[in-house]
């Protein structure tokens, strides 16, 4: 059995002001020939979002990396963040006929369908990083990722001392650069930081806008100039990621005010640029979410085909981790 923690070894770590936390086309690469004693090589059909960060960046050369480690034959593919080139992708892998298939959703729903040939096709499913919302949890083996929710939650905690340590009086007014629409980070994210803020700062902080960047440092520059345009008085920033709020800062530069002093900025992720920009006070604080998450992938890959038992780790639709205790008593299911 694995534990909670190797589920969720990316849970959450923190970047507050004055320190640092630890750290995103399909090209159907293969790696790994061979598996130790001569058994049958494992064949693992993995579709990714796409290359839309750093963070993500970091994603794919971690389950590359683990793949070729375990020796273990890497179908790779890369969606380009669009949901019908991750179907197209999944439905190759079941012609395929892979042992195994693993992929980081786009968005959260529209997969019953292509789960449901999976699973006829008896090969299992495992999620990696994001959850997907489906008719039957059966769909998919566990899920491997990160509690994004509480990672909201952390991001207004920690805003909470930035806000303190910086003076700021007055209203505190919010701008929020969401993840991509639909998608498992962004609204789960969103949802842990209001949580916090409605239950202790209802008087005194107010998101005054909010709009998705789609994780994208492009995207995050031009929403934050338009932001600018519209709430001039804005003067703090939320980024769902390091990405979006470097291109934030680029904008916030342009309209001549200076990030970090006179619009407070906290993102999610910990990837190097976000670093270099803390150590310049450009971002106050960031909340790390781990992209290593390749190890634990492969682990699960292999308990799987060895018919092990694997702890099933599935979100409410409220965002919260939950072990699914019902299939935890049941033996794994034979493919």
């Amino acid at each position: 059995m694995l534990s909670r923690r190797n589920f969720l070894t990316a849970a959450v770590g923190v970047a507050a002001a004055g320190g640092l936390a630890a750290c995103a086309k399909k090209d159907d690469s293969s790696s790994g020939s061979s598996s130790a004693g001569g058994s049958k090589t494992i064949t693992l059909g993995f579709s990714q979002v796409g290359s839309e960060s750093g963070w993500r960046s970091a994603n794919t050369t971690s389950v590359k990396d683990a793949a070729k480690e375990a020796g273990y034959n890497l179908k790779f593919s890369d969606a380009q963040q669009k949901q019908e080139n991750q179907i197209s992708a999944i439905r190759s892998y079941i012609a395929q006929k892979v042992d195994v298939i693993a992929f980081s959703p786009v968005v959260v729903t529209g997969w019953d369908a292509v789960l449901k040939e999976a699973k006829a096709a008896k090969i299992p499913v495992v999620l990696t990083d994001r959850s997907v919302e489906t008719s039957d949890d059966s769909l998919f083996v566990t899920l491997v990722g990160s509690d994004f929710t509480d990672e909201g939650r952390r991001a207004a905690k920690i805003l909470e001392k930035v806000i303190a340590k910086a003076g700021l009086k007055g209203p505190v007014k919010i701008a929020q650069l969401e993840g991509t629409t639909g998608a498992a980070p962004a609204i789960e994210r969103a949802k842990g930081f209001k949580e916090v803020m409605d239950a202790g700062h209802a008087s005194d902080w107010k998101i005054v806008v909010s709009q998705t960047g789609d994780f994208t440092r492009a995207g995050g520059k031009q929403v934050m100039a338009a932001f600018l345009q519209s709430n001039p008085d804005i003067n703090v920033l939320f980024a769902h990621n390091d990405d979006m709020a470097i291109g934030a800062i680029q904008s916030i530069e342009a309209a001549g005010k200076k990030p970090g002093k006179d619009i407070l900025i906290v993102s999610i992720d910990g990837v190097k640029d976000g670093f270099v920009a803390m150590s310049e006070g450009k971002i106050n604080a960031i909340v790390e979410c781990n992209p290593l998450l390749g190890p634990q992938l492969m682990e699960v890959v292999k308990k799987v085909k060895d018919g092990e038992t694997v702890e099933r780790w599935i979100k409410t639709k409220e965002g919260d981790f939950m072990q699914d205790q019902a299939a935890a008593a049941l033996p794994t299911r034979k493919y």
